[in-house]
């Protein structure tokens, strides 16, 4: 008989598993090879954009992950995105502005998520 104690398998936390999917709705999104979009392009985009930052930047704190790992990573991926759209995807372009929306939506979840945690106490 084997006298090691059983090892019990971890579940994945509902905020950690919510965050891994807005990353991958995130990335598809950003990396879709085409986006066709009828008439002129409105603010709306940039609401897009923020919200492509902002929704993962909550999650990935509320889910306890290191603060530094979530904001660096999509800090960096913010410009990074955009880069790749404008070299990389032939049928999309990077645009400065998308990259403010996207960087603003980062500052908007970590903004909340201090604020509220601060109110909490």
């Amino acid at each position: 008989m084997d006298s090691a104690a059983p090892t019990r398998r971890r579940e994945p936390r509902p905020a950690a598993v919510v965050f891994v999917v807005l990353l991958v709705a995130q990335a598809l999104a950003l990396y879709w090879p085409r986006v066709d979009i009828q008439g002129p392009v409105t603010w709306t985009d940039k609401v897009v954009h923020v919200l492509l930052f902002l929704l993962p930047t909550l999650a990935g704190l509320l889910a306890g992950f290191r603060p530094a790992y979530v904001v660096g990573l999509l800090a960096v991926h913010a410009p990074v995105s955009e880069l790749i759209q404008h070299y990389l995807l032939p049928h999309r372009s990077g645009d400065v502005w998308d990259a403010v929306a996207d960087l603003s939506g980062v500052v908007v979840g970590v903004t909340v998520v201090v604020v509220g945690r601060a109110l909490r106490r």
